[in-house]
């Protein structure tokens, strides 16, 4: 099995389409609420196109997460500030029948060098609803630290909810990285 990630296209729409068909209710304690037309070929183009329009401005970074070359998962870099700040959030979400296989952790430790060696940030964020330990899992095995709990931080699955934040900075070691 190998994971990679690569940068979003317009012709992941059917792909993302059916992967996200398939795991709605899988997904939907994790996720906003979405309208049912966000669940077909021509939502799945639109919000395609918005995530590529914030790559283009280079506030976004949306990759999709395969394995062995097949669409699993998605991941985005988002909210990417410059200036003084060079920081990001990362956001993912795999399959359900390919969850607990590595493919989040592997996945993330690759956003983490895109964010690092090829965007030059300084810092990235995630953060998970305080149940949602196999994430939590995921940031920690990639050297991100636990830094605080922001309540109602995110309406997810139609209410706001707390979340746990985590950050990992440029020069932090994720575990079973050479020094």
């Amino acid at each position: 099995m190998t994971t990679t990630i690569r940068r979003l296209r317009r012709d992941d729409a059917a792909a993302l389409c059916s992967l996200r068909n398939a795991n709605r209710d899988f997904l939907e304690p994790w996720q906003p609420v979405r309208p049912d037309r966000f669940f077909t070929r021509a939502g799945q183009r639109s919000w395609i196109a918005g995530l590529l329009a914030g790559a283009r401005s280079g506030t976004t970074e949306p990759q999709v997460i395969l394995s062995d070359g097949v669409p699993i998962g998605q991941l985005t870099l988002s909210n990417i500030v410059r200036a003084n700040f060079y920081s990001c959030n990362v956001g993912y979400w795999v399959a359900q029948a390919h969850t607990g296989r590595g493919h989040a952790t592997a996945a993330v430790a690759q956003a983490c060098a895109l964010a690092f060696d090829q965007l030059g940030m300084h810092r990235i964020e995630a953060g998970t609803l305080p149940h949602n330990t196999a994430s939590q899992r995921v940031l920690e095995k990639n050297g991100f630290t636990r830094f605080g709990l922001a309540p109602g931080y995110l309406l997810i699955a139609g209410r706001w909810q707390d979340h746990v934040l985590f950050q990992r900075l440029r020069d932090a070691q994720a575990p079973g990285e050479a020094s």
